[in-house]
């Protein structure tokens, strides 16, 4: 798997995940370093399984997400306590 399609991948299972368009997971992952971090981390994450990657993503989200970056639905989240 190429690593722009590893990006597309987790792209798209966090917007399935999280039940939110993945228009807008693109821009929080863009505005939060997840893709940067994606494409630097992808010979260890491109291996594990997708609750891996996804707990991975959430760790990063969870240090540097601001809650406006999340769709309202989704303020409630394991990240509801960021501040962003």
């Amino acid at each position: 798997m190429s690593r722009l399609s590893f990006k597309t991948f987790c792209i798209e299972l966090y917007a399935d995940h999280k039940s939110i368009p993945s228009n807008e997971v693109y821009t929080l992952f863009e505005k939060n370093g997840i893709l940067t971090m994606l494409d630097e981390d992808y010979d260890l994450l491109h291996g594990h399984g997708f609750e891996y990657v996804i707990h991975d993503i959430e760790k990063v989200l969870a240090s540097s997400v601001v809650s406006e970056d999340l769709p309202s639905g989704q303020r409630d989240s394991p990240l509801e306590n960021v501040v962003l």
